[in-house]
């Protein structure tokens, strides 16, 4: 299904949990997986100085010193990468966010699988908003391919992908959504649960907050649920369930996600009727990527769905 994959990673700990889908998700699809590891320069035009992660200092990114940078990544993934015959490391210099799309564009891939960043964190272990960080924004807004985030262990996942929470706002964006969720819950043979929040905050008619009107919102959304994507389904039908909750999107996405054990939730990264250039990164899907506790797929656009029944 995922014939080509390329994990970017900074080869720090914060990628370990991106690592370890990555490499499961490759071995278990036989795919051919790229360990793309960009060096961001410091300053513009034709420098190459970066920053070294160990010492801090400025050095010359240097055909030595990637390869050296290449060696520490053969290291760090020495396992798995002795367990997938079909993986290489690729290494460049420059705007990380550009670069991770050029490799991903150059290989055609399937999928781009990243880490949320790590910092951010308040103390208690808060998310602060904007933690997954402008790089991952850049890469899923303008992907061509579904890009996978793992912020957190993905305790679940030994597993595969078996439990799938797909989450609509009916927009035109969530039907690529759909069809990805669908095309990997028939390759699996996993259950698929169709999920929407009717958020409240947005329902600004005083007739529509009542309890009668919150009721009619509801069933409103559980037949759209049924029109848009259930009917759909075929086959797939018996093994799919839906929900309807209200509150505040995000919230009520992980809480189900949590209830019904999910180890993948399937997303549009926007929701406006723009350009996908143009789309600003949704609050919703940011705030599910640092709080989910199994990765989260979103999609931009419908260029690169995978085919079912290739996996």
């Amino acid at each position: 299904m995922f014939g080509k994959i390329v994990f970017a990673t900074s080869g720090a700990p914060d990628c370990d949990s991106a690592a370890r889908v990555a490499f499961d998700m490759a071995g278990r699809y036989g795919s051919e997986i790229i360990v793309f590891h960009c060096l961001g320069i410091l300053g513009k035009g034709d420098s190459n100085l970066v920053r070294d992660v160990r010492t801090g200092e400025e050095v010359d990114a240097d055909e030595e010193y990637l390869e050296g940078v290449r060696e520490e990544l053969r290291t760090t993934y020495a396992i798995q990468l002795s367990g997938c015959p079909k993986a290489r490391i690729e290494i460049a210099v420059g705007n990380p966010s550009r670069e991770v799309l050029r490799v991903a564009r150059k290989e055609d891939a399937d999928l781009v699988v990243m880490g949320a960043r790590g910092q951010g964190l308040e103390v208690g272990g808060f998310y602060k908003r904007g933690v997954i960080g402008g790089t991952h924004e850049k890469v899923a807004k303008s992907a061509r391919c579904p890009v996978l985030t793992v912020a957190r262990p993905a305790a679940s996942f030994w597993g595969g992908f078996s439990n799938i929470v797909f989450a609509t706002d009916f927009s035109k964006a969530s039907e690529s959504a759909f069809k990805l969720a669908e095309t990997i819950a028939k390759d699996v043979q996993g259950d698929l649960h169709l999920f929407h929040c009717v958020d409240l905050d947005r329902l600004q008619s005083p007739i529509a907050l009542t309890q009668e009107g919150i009721e009619a919102r509801l069933a409103e959304a559980r037949r759209k649920i049924h029109v848009a994507y259930a009917a759909k389904l075929g086959d797939l039908a018996k093994r799919t369930t839906i929900e309807v909750w209200e509150g505040s999107p995000y919230v009520e996405i992980v809480k189900f996600a949590r209830e019904r054990q999910a180890d993948l939730i399937v997303m549009a990264h926007h929701t406006r009727e723009l350009d996908p250039d143009e789309r600003p990164f949704g609050s919703t899907l940011e705030q599910v990527l640092v709080r989910a506790t199994c990765p989260v797929i979103s999609i931009n656009r419908p260029d690169k769905l995978p085919p079912a029944g290739d996996a």
